[in-house]
């Protein structure tokens, strides 16, 4: 496996920055951010980049509502990650990894709010491991850094920050250090 060459700090932006997106719902900029990050983690080139931050776009915007259509939503997240999967070289499930997006999304709605993120951190580690081809224990930091994000823009949009700039900052810090922990594990990975 060659070694990945994303960088951790850029994704943690853009993903940031979309994420903020999302709560606003600016369904414009959430969609150049993702087009960034596409390029940028996956190495998907344009306008293949743009397709795909299409199709996740639309299924974040359908899944705003409680009510949505699960199957539409769950289609999207297919056409979605066969675009990654043909340019980042990865080699997961597409339909699998389809289903644990819907999953992890649904966890982090379920929880919010909640103490206990048990179920979510399982979650994580499952997207992860599947996605990035590692090992459950190789993929538990990024997991739980992950998590620890989602439970800042909880905080943020449920509006029990008290410093929501702040916050933003440290949503941003905590993608920052899951994306370097995956980086690290995946280039131990590479160099065996």
């Amino acid at each position: 496996m060659p070694a990945p060459t994303f960088n951790p700090d850029r994704i943690a932006r853009y993903e940031a920055n979309g994420w903020r997106a999302y709560y606003e719902h600016n369904w414009l900029r959430l969609l150049r951010l993702i087009v960034a990050t596409n390029q940028a983690e996956f190495h998907i080139p344009f306008p293949m980049s743009l397709l795909a931050a299409y199709y996740i776009t639309r299924a974040s915007a359908a899944w705003v509502s409680t009510n949505h259509d699960r199957d539409a939503v769950r289609r999207l997240h297919e056409k979605y990650y066969e675009i990654v999967r043909r340019y980042s070289g990865l080699t997961f499930d597409v339909p699998r990894i389809a289903a644990l997006e819907e999953q992890y999304w649904e966890v982090h709605r379920r929880l919010s709010g909640k103490p206990d993120k048990t179920e979510f951190v399982d979650t994580m580690v499952a997207l992860h491991s599947e996605l990035f081809n590692i090992s459950p224990d190789e993929a538990r930091e990024s997991a739980a850094l992950r998590v620890a994000a989602n439970t800042t823009v909880d905080e943020i949009t449920g509006k029990r920050s008290t410093d929501p700039e702040a916050d933003w900052r440290k949503l941003e810090d905590q993608l920052r250090r899951c994306y370097r922990s995956l980086l690290d594990v995946l280039q131990a990975k590479a160099a065996v």
